[in-house]
């Protein structure tokens, strides 16, 4: 395997290459009796100068297939949100998100505006697969306590304020998505205008 991996390398191609420049100069009868030098040499010299192997990149998986992967994580969270009790409105909190998410992260169009947007994926994920549950659990067991030492400050509070904080993350995604699309369809307008205008098509 390793003799065939340096018979495909760059170095072996160039050093080859500079040989078969001797052996013409050896057929020229410019080499004389020292040809195999020659020949070697010019080998050698071109394994020197090619450029080194560049390593294959690794087979990591496309953000098309973590946002995958962050669906079926998002579900799971929602399944253990259903059991949790809360307040009017850290409900209603809860249920805006949730929406919000679930149209981030719908099978149409924001998946294929997020297949190109990284961090948006990773922004996402930390929502799904972090924030949301830390936030809840936090709620949950601060709740317990506060149960137990009646008159602190209400974790409801904390978590309807977390949940508020999200939201705003999640649409500030949703934005940045919506500006993508809009710029894509302002070029591809100015694209069509631009291919009018030479061809001689006024309006």
């Amino acid at each position: 395997m390793a003799i065939s991996r340096y018979l495909e390398s760059r170095k072996n191609l160039a050093g080859s290459a500079f040989g078969l420049v001797g052996l013409v100069l050896t057929f020229a009868g410019v080499a004389g009796p020292y040809w195999p030098v020659v020949v070697a040499g010019l080998y050698g010299a071109g394994a020197l100068i090619a450029p080194p192997e560049r390593p294959a990149l690794p087979d990591l998986p496309d953000p098309s297939a973590q946002l995958d992967e962050v669906r079926d994580d998002f579900e799971k969270v929602r399944a253990y949100l259903t059991d949790i009790d809360l307040s009017v409105t850290a409900a209603a909190r809860l249920r805006e998100l949730t929406e919000l998410l679930t149209a981030l992260l719908d099978q149409g169009w924001s998946k294929e505006l997020l297949a190109h947007d990284p961090e948006g994926v990773h922004s996402l994920s930390r929502i799904v697969r972090r924030d949301l549950p830390e936030a809840v659990d936090s709620f949950v067991r601060t709740r317990w306590w506060t149960r137990m030492t009646p008159g602190t400050e209400s974790p409801e509070l904390h978590l309807e304020q977390q949940l508020g904080l999200m939201k705003q993350d999640a649409q500030h995604l949703a934005a940045s998505l919506r500006d993508t699309e809009a710029r894509r369809q302002e070029t591809h307008t100015r694209y069509l205008e631009d291919r009018g205008g030479h061809n001689g098509v006024s309006a």
